[in-house]
């Protein structure tokens, strides 16, 4: 188990290490959403030149290694981006430098942005990658397309789109399709969750020594889940991270204590945190949607059958009849206790009766003198 714990966390790291996000160009965090972005190629490139899809679809990565530079055009036709080899530069005049700020394209634009202006450029990045929101390959309507709406239930080709570059004289574009897509079975997702989280607590209650095994894959969905929404260029997750350290640690030590502890870390951050990948099919993780749904759904059923275990566990481990002997002993103590003070009182009372009959005694003899 030491070994298999040592080559776990060893992997993890070889996973999680190197997969850094390329360098960001502005940009907030993507959601979940029914619309699929998709690059589909660029038009004559030149060499070193790749783009791609990011964080769901919500930005747009370009990286030029050549040794020339690389307009994106704007809008308008403007120049918007430039990427050359000592870095990435954008057009502070350009409109689409402001709207691209935001997903929505809702930053209200400065005095001094028109297309038709000379450029200024602003270097941003030392970096020749480069992520933008571009909506060109976005749906911004506030209504559902006009097919989605007649048949939400099926898949349909929205449009196609470009994204001009320019090296030089030279335009060439970036092409891509947006398509809309219904949304996945949200109540299989959730059966599957409670059934794996029944089968665990099952398991561990038949087969005590499970619950090791059962803890490592239950931190192994949350580490994968992890890697696919890094390699889908989004940032490192700090929660699903040390929920995935806290289940794999647990494969080789789990106390009832522990063992109930990471299961609701795992559950509640990695599992329930992440559900939002139940509700639409286009998520920002990297590989087919499934396999992220899976990994949730795996995290929630064996953190939260791991969790009721623990305190299972916890439970039988306090012996039945010991709150019962506390109870009967102190309840002795305190029938000996309310004894004594009793006795104690009729051996004060008798005393003090003797006391005063001798004392009346001692009159009386004093009175007969007397006479």
């Amino acid at each position: 188990m030491r070994r298999l714990l040592a080559l776990s966390l060893a992997v993890a790291g070889l996973i999680l290490g190197p997969a850094a996000p390329a360098s960001a160009h502005s940009g907030d965090t993507s959601e979940v959403s029914s619309y699929r972005t998709t690059i589909t190629g660029i038009s004559s490139p030149p060499g070193g030149v790749s783009a791609r899809m990011v964080e769901g679809g919500a930005r747009v990565e370009l990286t030029n290694d050549s040794d020339r530079s690389v307009e994106v055009l704007g809008y308008s036709g403007e120049p918007y981006l430039e990427i050359r080899p000592d870095g990435t530069y954008e057009n502070v005049n350009s409109p689409a430098t402001w709207f691209n700020a935001t997903a929505a394209g809702d930053t209200a634009l400065p005095a001094n942005a028109d297309p038709t202006a000379a450029p200024a450029w602003r270097r941003v990045s030392a970096d020749t990658t480069v992520r933008w929101h571009d909506q060109r390959t976005q749906w911004t309507e506030a209504g559902l397309p006009p097919q989605v709406a007649a048949d939400p239930d099926s898949e349909h080709r929205l449009r196609e789109w470009t994204i001009p570059l320019r090296d030089q004289v030279r335009v060439f574009e970036i092409q891509g399709t947006l398509d809309y897509e219904p949304d996945p079975l949200t109540w299989a997702w959730w059966l599957g969750a409670a059934l794996a989280g029944l089968a665990v607590a099952l398991a561990a209650h038949r087969w005590p020594r499970s619950a090791g095994p059962l803890a490592l894959a239950g931190g192994l969905s949350a580490l994968s889940y992890a890697y696919l929404r890094i390699a889908d260029g989004g940032g490192l997750s700090g929660v699903l991270l040390l929920a995935g350290l806290l289940a794999v640690a647990a494969a080789y030590r789990h106390p009832p204590f522990y063992l109930a502890l990471s299961g609701f870390v795992l559950a509640a951050f990695a599992g329930f945190g992440s559900a939002d990948v139940f509700f639409a099919p286009v998520v920002p993780s990297a590989g087919p949607g499934w396999l992220a749904r899976a990994a949730v759904a795996l995290a929630i059923g064996i953190g939260s059958g791991l969790a009721l275990t623990g305190v299972l566990r916890i439970r039988a481990a306090t012996p039945v009849g010991a709150s019962d002997a506390s109870s009967d002993a102190s309840s002795d103590a305190s029938s000996d206790a309310a004894s004594g003070a009793a006795s104690g009182a009729a051996s004060d009372a008798a005393s003090d009766a003797a006391s005063d009959a001798a004392s009346d005694a001692r009159d009386v003899v004093d009175v007969d003198v007397d006479r």
